[in-house]
């Protein structure tokens, strides 16, 4: 199938690129235009609590809200507020009230800290319009009046809370974007010129990667309006590293073969058709690995997760397609000498290279390569049972310095900690009729004795007396692992008290953060098992074999787990972070694991090449190593590298995505797939592609083109040399 796809597109050429360029502009041009949500509560489905309570409040307290914006205000002196200056700050906040914003319902007086230093103003907006970019541009408009209303005043005023954290993500993700495109092609072009030492192919893939890259946002928008998904700006970031990462991985596997036919004297055409038909099943199986595992988020019950799973595997498939058409249309139009110039290494293999003689190594002594490489993910695999989840995702997806990042950080130290975001307690008749006050009163006695608890409210009531509101401040930050433990400890003691014939849910930004922790645990063992097979049966159709697979997703679920070790030790141990942001596991997964699971693909199918031309299964290593260990290395460190830009970005969220992911690659490309796998499958031997025999000398290709054992003449002598032992 991939030499009839190689012959086409190399036969005809020009027609692929033209419908290349029209389906790319059209798609793109037709996209729906999404819009970014960022509200956490957006996340989880309705079948949580969180998402319960939250519903109940707004069906029987419908005039009470949660601020989506705090104004604080402080002296420009930084000395107590004055009697005087809290008369300004109230006539601030009324003015302020009246300016006509849209989704600004009011503005209304907040609490000063005991201090005596801050004062604080509590904008209500519309909740239909939660984490919305309307919110951000309130805030924008909010922050601009304030500066106005306290121009000339002894007063400065700042905006935080979720719309200003809307705005600031907005900006943040702007700039991390720009960094993270800039720093990423960078990268791949000084890679490149590195590798092949032609400027014409450092350039021409980033310029095809980016027609890729138009279709694929087209179609990923298309999808997410048909599908009804959530859309979030920090896909955006991902998305540029996934498509021009992996669309150099493909291009890099697809052109050291080519180079490789072109040493052994093909004729250029001849030798794009030679590579696509050899490589192509190894591109194609790799990248139905990395879809099928960004697929599995699909299952994920956090929206956020949900909508990125289809929007990545869209990427790769289409980066995909590009790979065994575009890419070997355009490159088999210009000739070697002027593709690689002014290099002439192309024309010649070099001898004794590194990867050589790291293929003479793992054939001597592959039982101490395999133990070797194997202790080490082990030694990092065990840092990693001290990982702790951070849920402050405002404050990991921005830097400290942003102005909401500001107030949320001097709110927490002037007020209670959990004053600014109390645990909401709602107690409802569940027979519709007046709830038990004197009941209610000794309910709320049983919440002030909950461990982390530092005040209860009293209650406060609707219109029909059938439902209570109960304020719980915490004695923690709201986005802290205590104050989620806090939650839990509530809903324990509220589900055990409340009075009989009503009910009780537990509400508030804490306990959401609970309950996406709950989620996540939930997508732990559904999403990666599920992932985890589904890869396994494409390494099984791909090897013909039912052991090979196993070895190879233990190994890479070694790499997985070592590199969470080695993340924990840079950032929990080393820089004393309370915890990695909840979601870098599952990145961490599916990156490390189905990524990790490309290089292995790509070893494995050379070195089941290498065995079916007569070499023994240490040689057959050997000759893996030769040929396909620049690829691996040279792919790995590019990905690995355009995934470390998004350290660039400048919030912790990217810092720890980067490095981890960066290093998973890393630990994929030169311990697993350099070391580990191709040791283990020399050990093993014969036995690890049972019950087939897909390494045995004759088993072919799988090239469709033999019909009862005739190649068609034309093409003979390409088959002939490409089949023919290397010496």
């Amino acid at each position: 199938m991939f030499h009839r796809i190689g012959r086409t597109v190399v036969r005809h050429p020009i027609w692929t690129i033209v419908a290349w360029l029209v389906a790319a502009v059209v798609i793109a041009m037709t996209a729906p235009t999404l819009a970014s949500n960022s509200d956490e509560s957006s996340f989880l489905p309705k079948s949580y609590e969180s998402i319960q309570a939250m519903q109940l409040q707004q069906k029987a307290f419908p005039a009470a809200f949660t601020p989506a914006a705090e104004a604080l205000y402080q002296r420009t002196d930084g000395g107590t507020l004055t009697a005087a200056d809290k008369a300004q700050i109230a006539k601030i906040n009324k003015e302020l009230g009246t300016k006509t914003i849209k989704d600004v319902q009011g503005v209304f007086p907040g609490p000063f800290s005991t201090d005596g230093k801050y004062g604080l103003g509590l904008v209500k907006m519309d909740d239909k319009s939660a984490g919305q970019p309307s919110q951000a541009d309130a805030a924008k408009a909010l922050r601009a009046d304030l500066t106005q209303l306290t121009k000339g005043t002894d007063i400065n005023a700042k905006l935080g809370g979720s719309a200003a954290q809307v705005l600031d993500q907005q900006d943040a993700s702007k700039r991390g974007e720009s960094l993270i495109g800039i720093g990423t092609f960078v990268i791949i072009i000084l890679a490149m010129i590195l590798i092949f030492r032609a400027p014409l192919m450092a350039i021409l893939p980033l310029l095809l990667i980016g027609v890729v890259a138009m279709a694929a946002n087209g179609l990923i928008a298309d999808i997410t309006k048909l599908l009804g998904l959530s859309s979030n700006s920090s896909v955006s970031g991902i998305l540029i590293v996934v498509l021009f990462g992996v669309g150099t991985d493909y291009i890099l596997f697809l052109m050291f073969r080519y180079r490789e036919r072109l040493r052994a004297g093909d004729d250029h055409k001849e030798a794009m058709i030679t590579a696509v038909g050899r490589v192509g099943e190894a591109i194609a199986s790799a990248a139905g690995a990395v879809i099928i595992a960004f697929l599995a988020l699909s299952l994920s019950s956090v929206s956020f997760l949900k909508q990125m799973g289809p929007a990545l595997a869209i990427s790769v498939g289409v980066t995909l397609i590009a790979g065994l058409t575009l890419v070997p249309a355009v490159f088999s139009l210009i000739p070697p000498r002027v593709l690689f110039w002014p290099s002439k290494k192309w024309k010649a293999e070099p001898k004794g290279t590194t990867f050589a003689k790291i293929g003479r190594g793992v054939q001597r002594r592959p039982a101490l390569v395999a133990l070797v490489s194997g202790l080490l993910m082990v030694a990092l695999a065990l840092v990693a049972t001290s990982y702790k989840a951070s849920f402050d995702f405002a404050s990991g997806s921005m830097p400290k310095t942003k102005e909401s990042m500001v107030v949320q950080d001097t709110m927490t130290r002037a007020f209670s900690a959990g004053a600014a975001q109390p645990t909401e307690v709602y107690v409802t008749s569940v027979g519709g009729v007046p709830l038990d006050k004197s009941a209610i009163s000794g309910f709320e006695q049983k919440l002030s004795g909950v461990a982390g608890v530092a005040k209860v409210a009293p209650a406060e009531f609707n219109k029909s007396g059938d439902t209570a509101d109960i304020s719980v401040i915490l004695k923690y930050d709201p986005q802290s692992s205590q104050a989620m433990n806090t939650v839990d400890s509530i809903r324990d003691v509220a589900h055990a008290n409340v009075p009989s014939g009503d009910k009780a849910l537990v509400g508030g930004i804490s306990a959401i953060y609970k309950d996406i922790n709950k989620a996540i645990n939930h997508d732990y063992l559904v999403v990666f098992p599920v992932a985890g097979l589904l890869i396994m049966l494409i390494l099984g159709l791909m090897l013909r074999s039912v052991v090979a697979p196993w070895y190879l997703m233990a190994s890479v679920g070694l790499g997985f787990a070592a590199t969470l070790g080695a993340t924990v030790l840079i950032f929990q141990h080393l820089q004393n972070q309370a915890g990695l942001m909840f979601m870098l596991p599952v990145f961490m997964y599916l990156f490390v694991v189905a990524i990790g699971t490309d290089y292995n693909i790509l070893m494995i199918a050379r070195l089941r090449e290498e065995a079916r031309e007569g070499r023994n299964p240490r040689e057959a290593a050997a000759e893996a190593l030769r040929h396909a260990g620049p690829t691996v290395a040279a792919a790995g460190a590019i990905l690995a590298g355009t995934f470390a830009s998004m350290m660039l970005a400048g919030n912790t969220l990217f810092a720890e995505m980067g490095f981890s992911i960066s290093f998973g690659i890393v630990i994929a490309a030169f311990v697993m797939a350099m070391f580990f796998t191709p040791s283990l499958t020399a050990l093993i031997g014969h036995a690890a592609w049972w019950p087939g025999r897909a390494d045995r000398a004759g088993a072919g290709h799988g090239d469709s083109r033999v019909v009862a054992g005739h190649v068609p003449a034309s093409e003979q002598l390409t088959e002939d040399a490409d089949s023919a032992p290397r010496r």
